[in-house]
């Protein structure tokens, strides 16, 4: 679960809610995750929009051991195409809009339970939003090699020999 909360929490709060979740704060054009050292500056969409993005990615493709950074690295894309195509802009920013309406009131990254989150993904998956993002986690997700040792994938086996001499045919099970 990804919990979004204003940057304007004191030193002393921070901590307090930071055991709840992972803890993701908005500051300025960025999103951070002080709990993990990591975030990620925006350019042409609104730190909200990118918060709400990794929530929906972690949504649509959820993996309990992947971090939110690499889910945060996978939609950072739809920011750089949005600063090179005002409609993409459009599109996203407006799709996250409708989203956050559906959702009521504190938007979709206020629904707590993954199943409220995912039935409002399902009143919306037909459109091009929510099809330019599913489609685009497909690769950008996936194809981070820091996240093949995560779901024990090699990578490539060309360079190691290929298949057949690293355990092809290895089906002791038979």
């Amino acid at each position: 679960m990804v919990t979004i909360y204003d940057a304007r929490l004191s030193r002393r709060e921070l901590p307090k809610r930071g055991g709840i979740g992972a803890l993701l704060v908005i500051s300025g054009s960025a999103v951070i995750s002080p709990e993990n050292a990591w975030g990620l500056e925006t350019s042409a969409l609104k730190p909200e929009t990118m918060a709400t993005l990794i929530q929906m990615a972690r949504d649509i493709y959820p993996h309990d051991q992947v971090p939110d950074k690499y889910y945060a690295i996978a939609v950072k894309g739809h920011d750089e195409q949005a600063g090179k195509d005002a409609a993409y802009k459009t599109m996203i920013e407006d799709g996250i809009a409708n989203l956050d309406k559906k959702s009521g009131e504190g938007g979709y990254r206020g629904l707590g339970w993954e199943e409220q989150r995912v039935a409002v993904l399902q009143q919306i998956e037909a459109t091009p939003f929510f099809q330019s993002i599913r489609g685009g986690l497909v690769v950008s997700l996936y194809n981070q090699q820091e996240v093949w040792p995560i779901f024990g994938y090699e990578g490539e086996s060309y360079s190691k020999g290929g298949y057949i001499a690293r355990g092809f045919d290895d089906i002791e099970w038979l």
